[in-house]
């Protein structure tokens, strides 16, 4: 699933090309998670502004005539990809939105359909209002530090992993990258998060934010088939220290990287680094 990471650089790889492009035609495909919302040729004549993200949504604000017409709220679901080319061909069988603008189109590409194409009248009203709603802190927020991270653990009682993947305490942290931020944090997954304490919190919120900052820095992670709106791969995988790497051993200490399931998703770490 593409996470913070892959969004915002497929967000980085389109935003100033599609900036200020005007809408000449849409292509609505297959149904994707929820409806549009409006009628396509709505859409027609508006003008892009600036690409926004929060979370793993993307924001495109659509004008006409100067007046504010509200926007696009943007999800690639499970397996979701943007591309953004000038003669991006024949729309395929997965190609299920196309945006056609005066400088490109932007395709969005969904084999499993969990994305989504949603219009709203602003970020603040309507389905975007609704869908940002319970969204947590973005990582890279002043406000998203040690203390933070320890009142809101402390609000739960479930594993650490989990209360990270929730997205409601920090956006981001998918499954890859709350393993390993774990790791950089010598935390186990499996810790009860209500028993976390503040300078163990503190840790963990930076290698939050560092482990989403490398991401980013390596173009996002490809485990089947991302690309940014280039068409390029991320590179993190490549480099994770703890995920997808069970029974090889720990590049610390050289004890074999152990697998566990939690929540339905898979959790690697190292039962000696990491401690309860």
């Amino acid at each position: 699933m593409p996470e913070l990471p892959e969004v915002e650089v497929t967000r980085q790889s389109f935003c100033e090309r599609i900036h200020g492009a005007r809408v000449t035609a849409v292509r609505v495909g297959k149904p994707l998670r929820w409806p549009l919302g409006v009628a396509p040729q709505h859409l027609v004549e508006h003008t892009v502004g600036e690409v926004a993200r929060r979370g793993k949504y993307l924001w495109l604000p659509l004008e006409r005539r100067g007046e504010r017409g509200g926007g696009l709220l943007l999800h690639l679901g499970m397996s979701g990809s943007l591309a953004f080319n000038a003669a991006p061909g024949e729309a395929g069988a997965h190609d299920h939105f196309d945006l056609v603008t005066t400088r490109g189109t932007l395709r969005l590409t969904d084999p499993r359909r969990f994305g989504a194409v949603v219009w709203s009248p602003s970020r603040d009203d309507g389905m975007a209002a609704k869908l940002l709603a319970s969204l947590g802190l973005e990582p890279f927020d002043p406000a998203f530090n040690g203390a933070y991270l320890h009142a809101a653990l402390q609000r739960r009682r479930v594993a650490v992993k989990l209360a990270l993947l929730g997205g409601d305490i920090v956006v981001g942290a998918g499954n890859i990258y709350a393993c390993e931020a774990l790791f950089a944090a010598g935390i186990d997954p499996r810790t009860r998060s209500d028993r976390i304490s503040r300078p163990r919190s503190e840790r963990l919120a930076i290698a939050v934010r560092d482990t989403l900052a490398r991401a980013l820095a390596l173009g996002g992670s490809t485990l089947r088939d991302f690309r940014d709106a280039h068409g390029m791969e991320g590179r993190f995988q490549a480099q994770a220290r703890v995920y997808g790497r069970a029974g090889q051993p720990c590049n610390v200490c050289g004890t074999p990287i152990r697998r566990v399931v939690q929540g339905q998703r898979a959790t690697f770490f190292c039962p000696h680094c990491q401690r309860r």
